[in-house]
């Protein structure tokens, strides 16, 4: 398979979408998952490099195409997770990288916790933000997870002080995944940390642990 041509194909039958919405754009991706099966990991993470080049736009379309690839996702370790990161400098686009590959590394212990830690200590607000929405992956059934309290908490604690707004929203996030698995625990940390929490936070998740929704 040429991967520049096959880049440049998945473009093309992007582009011709009579409607450009996720789930139409989400159908083309799953064509090309089935196509590239037989493709080494290695070649699946350089075709994922070459879309995020040719176009931001579908950055998510590369991740998909990694994440439904088994033995790319199994390869990703911190050299293959940063260079696939970077540039991402929005919170759809952390939104994607940390759930979808980055948190499913750290769950499979493809990664340790020091790589997560070191990217919640990082000057870019979106490192941040990618350290704790990786703990989505730890958390929601969905995306394959069986909770994990202490490594959820550790990651919370290392950015509770921390105002930029894309923080706290996940921090948020982060522990309302948390809640269906050990809602004491939430309690506690609510608890233990109110005076450095920000007030959406303690807001958001105070609902969730009394009604079940975020705002009810």
């Amino acid at each position: 398979m040429n991967l520049p041509a096959t880049v440049t194909e998945i473009a093309a039958e992007i582009d011709h979408l009579p409607v450009k919405n996720t789930s139409a754009i989400r159908a083309v991706r799953m064509v090309y998952s089935r196509k590239i099966k037989v493709l080494s990991p290695r070649q699946v993470l350089e075709l994922a490099r070459m879309i995020i080049l040719a176009d931001e736009r579908y950055r998510w379309v590369a991740y998909e195409l990694v994440h439904f690839h088994k033995p790319a996702l199994l390869s990703l370790g911190r050299v293959e997770l940063e260079a696939l990161g970077k540039g991402i400098d929005s919170w759809d686009k952390v939104d994607t990288f940390a759930p979808l590959l980055a948190g499913v590394a750290w769950r499979r212990g493809q990664i340790p916790d020091t790589v997560i830690h070191a990217w919640a200590g990082s000057a870019d607000r979106w490192w941040r933000r990618a350290a704790l929405v990786s703990t989505i992956a730890l958390n929601t059934k969905a995306r394959g997870g069986k909770g994990d309290v202490p490594r959820t908490l550790t990651v919370c604690e290392l950015l509770l002080d921390d105002r930029d707004d894309m923080i706290v929203k996940a921090m948020s996030w982060a522990l309302r995944e948390l809640v269906p698995y050990d809602e004491d625990a939430v309690r506690r940390f609510l608890s233990e940390h109110r005076a450095r929490l920000a007030a959406r936070v303690r807001r958001e998740v105070h609902n969730k642990l009394e009604t079940g929704l975020k705002n009810p």
